[in-house]
């Protein structure tokens, strides 16, 4: 498997070329309906019908890696996959694998000027312009599967244009977004549900009750075979941080995934159950144990290497972790796994105005030591800092606060005690996290 190499995506451009091109020529907005997509699909001769088979993935947490762990083992079992993924860290290219490579920005750069050309001066989005992009190189290409993430909600997302997917995956969800997909669980899960369709086998990761009640509904309504997680499939932690992966079929003791968390093998748990209902051949314990020790999504409690660019601007020999918990469910994860850890870190962080910041740092409040509130880079809409150190210090959490993520780590160069620090609050401050670790 092909892991993602964020180095050789020139992240020391000072914009990126895609980017800038698509925000320059359509909006960036979130206006959800797929008329114009479709649309323009139909001007392009329908590509997404000629697409291989379709795994989508829904949920509020976990669709990366779980697009990542079906990655890997598909891979492991001798199958060409293509992906698409959001939002990117560095990069635009990262979000489409073809073939299991990173498009490259010429193909990409020439498959919008033919978008363009076909959709000529109608109304289209910036997400629904890439949409169409790589869906058309999807359909050049062979390939065994295409791993689809949502992007935002389900039913009216710019992936929901396959009518029969092989396969859709529910990762758990909680609130997030709910300017566009509603104020509750049950509203925000009809909404994820949408991807649900006819005949077609869905996985759905543990859920609460309520979301859980529309997942079946939605299910049932269009005669979709429902495999839930804890009942028809399910994971358990053994000794030695292994894990077991029992469904009704098979039974296998796995090794701990690469991605750190108890959550992660859940997301595991929930790719296996959708490459078991369509049947992969090839697919045994073996080859599902390779296949996730493959897997690899960046900024999910990744830690930094000591002599790395973070580690340099730091002057500090104490462990850097990067992860992209970014709203309450993902916090929960998160305060998860920081309860395992043996010393509190210092946690650096911004966030969107967007998100329940009060929540998240209530979450994680008892498993820090401290805060650095730094701006949300590349982003128009990130949280004063004043406002997040406020509200931080409320909490009763002592907060501090850094013009930049560079200067914030700086505060550490005069620290050698091994105190492990955190950067997490935002996709955004992950990706720029990463930027700085290849390139500081």
């Amino acid at each position: 498997m092909n892991k993602i190499s964020l180095a050789a995506l020139d992240p020391t451009e000072p914009f990126d070329p895609i980017i800038e091109r698509l925000s320059r020529l359509h909006p960036k907005v979130i206006d959800l309906t797929l008329d114009r997509l479709m649309r323009l699909l139909d001007i392009l001769g329908n590509p997404q019908e000629r697409l291989p088979p379709v795994i989508h993935v829904a949920g509020t947490n976990g669709k990366g890696s779980t697009v990542a762990f079906c990655r890997g083992m598909l891979e492991a079992t001798g199958h060409t996959v293509h992906a698409l993924t959001s939002p990117h860290l560095i990069h635009f290219c990262e979000r489409i694998r073809v073939a299991g490579e990173l498009i490259e920005e010429k193909a990409l750069v020439a498959l919008l000027e033919e978008c363009e050309a076909a959709n000529g001066e109608a109304p289209i989005t910036f997400f629904e312009m890439a949409m169409a992009a790589a869906t058309l190189a999807f359909s050049r290409t062979p390939a065994d599967f295409l791993l689809l993430e949502v992007g935002l909600g389900g039913r009216f997302d710019a992936t929901n244009i396959v009518a029969k997917p092989a396969a859709s995956i529910i990762t758990p969800i909680s609130i997030d977004h709910q300017e566009y997909l509603g104020q509750t669980i049950p509203e925000i899960a009809g909404e994820k549900a949408g991807i649900i369709k006819p005949g077609c086998p869905v996985i759905a990761a543990p859920q609460t009750p309520e979301a859980l009640a529309v997942i079946q509904a939605q299910a049932a309504e269009v005669g979709a075979d429902l495999y839930l997680g804890g009942q028809d499939w399910e994971v358990r932690p053994e000794a030695g941080g292994d894990f077991r992966y029992m469904s009704q079929s098979v039974n296998w003791l796995l090794p701990s995934p690469p991605l750190r968390g108890a959550h992660q093998c859940w997301n595991a748990g929930a790719a296996l159950a959708a490459l078991e209902a369509i049947g992969i051949p090839g697919l045994g314990c073996e080859a599902a144990a390779r296949g996730m020790s493959m897997a690899d999504w960046p900024a999910r409690m990744q830690l930094c290497s000591n002599d790395g660019g973070l580690a340099r601007l730091a002057s500090y020999c104490g462990p850097i972790w990067i992860d992209g918990a970014h709203n309450p469910g993902a916090a929960v994860a998160l305060a998860a796994e920081l309860a395992l850890w043996p010393r509190r870190p210092i946690l650096v962080t911004g966030m969107l105005l967007s998100k329940d910041y009060r929540a998240m740092l209530a979450i994680l409040k008892p498993h820090i030591e401290s805060l650095i509130v730094v701006p949300v880079p590349r982003s128009s809409a990130g949280l004063p800092v004043q406002e997040l150190a406020e509200a931080a210090s409320q909490a009763g959490i002592e907060a501090t606060s850094a013009d930049t993520l560079s200067d914030a780590l700086a505060v550490f160069s005069e620290r050698s005690n091994g105190q492990p620090v955190l950067i997490a609050g935002s996709l955004y401050l992950a990706g720029e996290a990463l930027r700085l670790d290849q390139n500081g």
